[in-house]
């Protein structure tokens, strides 16, 4: 039985507390990522963020903002951004589009491989970046729609999204937990 988002609404209604996607008409609830990941989401958020608003390039998003996107799917990534000409205004509800940025930060109970296929799903679908941020190697894969390859950066090397983030700079190592000794 296929799932329609009247399915997840009224699931969601009467479970709050639980995050869900819906992905080829199946509701999937999303377990807690993590501290450590979700930390490095809420620092790739800030640092979205930071450079975002200032400039009014467009709007950012943590893992709870959720997108209807064209094949009638209902994900969230953990960070997103979405260019201001595409979302003049924020929807009470879901945005009804593919955001021009996507993120994914690897917790402890994902797999690696769901989380490139889920970046390549939003690439089909529209967005133009999306980032998968590997805490437990510390390392970055960029992917560039239209591209095979992903863009390998570690710590030392800076992240840049030109195309739609010009200037925006954030080195590597920035994106990681602060230890103190």
């Amino acid at each position: 039985m296929s799932l329609t988002l009247e399915d997840l609404e009224q699931m969601q209604q009467q479970h709050p507390d639980f995050r869900m996607e819906l992905v080829k008409g199946n509701i999937i609830v999303m377990s807690p990522s993590g501290y450590e990941s979700d930390e490095v989401a809420a620092e790739m958020v800030a640092q979205l963020r930071n450079w975002v608003r200032p400039r009014k390039l467009g709007r950012t998003a943590a893992s709870s903002a959720g997108f209807r996107l064209p094949n009638s799917d209902l994900r969230a990534p953990d960070a997103s951004f979405v260019l201001a000409e595409r979302l003049r205004r924020s929807p009470k509800s879901f945005a009804q589009l593919a955001p021009d940025l996507t993120v994914e930060v690897k917790s402890p109970s994902d797999n690696l491989e769901d989380l490139r296929a889920k970046i390549q799903e939003f690439l089909s679908l529209g967005t133009k970046v999306g980032i998968l941020l590997n805490p437990d190697e510390r390392i970055v894969e960029v992917y560039n729609f239209g591209q095979e390859e992903a863009i390998i950066l570690r710590d030392g090397d800076i992240l840049t999204v030109p195309d739609l983030l010009p200037g925006w700079e954030v080195p590597i190592a920035d994106l990681w937990p602060l230890e103190f000794d």
